[in-house]
């Protein structure tokens, strides 16, 4: 597929510069949307019959570069920090929340299920059930929709959710013919035995397994895969480091006008109280094209300033059926509406999530691209959101791939990310997916919006995306 689509997709280009073809729009602020927008009388996608699922509040601690502030915690302080932030932002009784769900990706092996002991840590009743969940990137929307499907089964009416991800700290294991032996050493029975298979031990069986961002199937780490794709859609380094900026630049403005208010205060055991993302670092083209490619040499595009970095944090959201929200006394920030999970190649399709995912979502939904308010697509790689924008773009995609009569659509830059993404806020893999749900919330609000859109890639070749609904005002 890869050199189909390098022959095939070179005309299907976003342009030369994101800034070039978007102008100032893109960098518009929140204050001009609001004087521009109207709210919106679309109808609403409440079905007869169907239970209305509500988010009721999502917080999230601070997300830092890996090896920061956090690099003595483990996971499951994280996820407890976040679980507290939201107990005292919503003052839920800490008995009146059915189940708690979290996601997570690299595990502590301490604390597998994350979920109970950050839940036990953070107050909340011994009995009330909590398990993990992982489906890389997307796990926390897992975890979402996992909640969503316990209160529409009428099994739940209050679940809290959430991610956490530790990337200062990641498992670092013994080659495996050395677990065999240390494994061996401890069923051994005597002292001749135990002097026999030490004695078995090579320099070799001491080398550790590194941990790597890579596809178990493949072999090949996500970035690799990155510039693949970025190539074989024709995206330019100039589009990514662009795009890239701009990310960063909006993420800037949002935290000082104070639009991120998910994120939490924290005091970090031992050191300072954090209250900000610290890796918002707004740089120039002229910096960003200094770098060299992180993953294929010399010729790639991929760099570390156009790719989201390894990152701590974790996130926690309420939600309910709406019934119980209103009966509780809390006036909710959004509708969870219609959510598709989707599947497909992870060689050449490992991070083209969003573009599957998105017209689903919308067919499900009864919406077009044009109905659509607010865009939050989760940031990999600037080379990765533009391959999908691309592909979005193009009628040859969407005949060959998504079996459509014509494209999919590209969302609008003035919809589409505008308090930063995941490449300047940050990226802890199994955190994000509440980010984003939060986030197309309070920009929905902000801009007087209707309908807000989530979409999301993550390793495997899978992809998510979910369609939001704004509360009435």
């Amino acid at each position: 597929m890869t050199s189909m689509l390098l022959t095939t997709m070179r005309t299907c280009s976003v342009g030369p510069s994101l800034a070039m073809r978007f102008g100032a729009r893109s960098l518009s602020t929140t204050a001009q949307l609001q004087a521009q927008a109207q709210t919106k009388s679309k109808k609403t996608l409440a079905r007869p019959g169907v239970k209305n699922i509500v988010l009721v509040e999502g917080v999230r601690t601070p997300f830092l570069l890996s090896g920061t502030t956090y690099a003595d915690l483990m996971p499951h302080d994280l996820a407890r920090a976040a679980l507290q932030g939201l107990l005292n932002k919503t003052s839920v009784p800490k008995d009146a929340v059915d189940y708690i769900i979290y996601g997570t990706v690299i595990q502590e092996v301490k604390t597998s299920n994350v979920a109970r002991e950050a839940a036990l840590g953070a107050g909340f009743s011994d009995k009330i059930p909590a398990h993990t969940v992982t489906m890389a990137c997307i796990s926390s929307n897992q975890a979402m929709t996992s909640a969503v499907g316990l209160i529409a089964a009428g099994q739940c009416d209050a679940v809290v959710a959430g991610g956490v991800e530790f990337m200062s700290d990641v498992p670092i294991r013994h080659s495996r013919k050395m677990r065999k032996t240390m494994l061996s050493l401890n069923k051994a029975k005597t002292l001749g035995q135990r002097l026999s298979l030490i004695g078995s031990i090579r320099m070799a069986h001491l080398a550790p397994e590194l941990p790597a961002v890579a596809e178990f199937s493949t072999a090949e780490t996500m970035g690799h895969s990155a510039d693949r794709l970025a190539a074989a859609f024709g995206v330019s380094r100039l589009e990514q480091d662009d795009f890239a900026l701009r990310s960063h630049s909006l993420a800037k403005k949002a935290q000082e006008s104070g639009l991120l208010e998910d994120v939490m205060s924290f005091k970090v055991p031992g050191r300072d109280i954090v209250s900000k993302d610290n890796g918002i670092r707004p740089s120039s083209m002229e910096q960003m094209a200094k770098l060299k490619p992180a993953f294929i040499k010399p010729h790639g595009t991929v760099t570390a300033a156009n790719s989201s970095f390894l990152t701590d944090g974790a996130s926690a959201v309420l939600i309910m059926s709406e019934e119980k929200a209103l009966a509780m006394g809390y006036k909710p920030k959004a509708y969870l509406r219609d959510f598709v999970y989707v599947s497909q190649d992870p060689k050449d399709q490992l991070l083209l999530g969003p573009t599957y995912a998105t017209p689903k979502v919308l067919e499900r939904a009864g919406l077009t691209l044009n109905d659509i308010d607010v865009f939050e697509f989760h940031e990999a790689f600037a080379g990765q959101i533009m391959a999908n924008l691309k592909a979005m773009d193009s009628d040859w995609f969407g005949q060959t791939y998504l079996g459509r009569q014509s494209k999919v659509g590209t969302p609008p830059m003035e919809k589409f990310n505008l308090w930063g993404g995941s490449l300047s806020l940050g990226h802890p893999f199994g955190a994000t997916g509440c980010r984003l749900v939060t986030t197309v919330a309070h920009r929905l609000k902000k801009e007087g919006g209707q309908y807000g859109l989530v979409a999301a890639c993550a390793a495997g070749g899978q992809g998510h995306a979910m369609v939001i609904e704004a509360y009435p005002q």
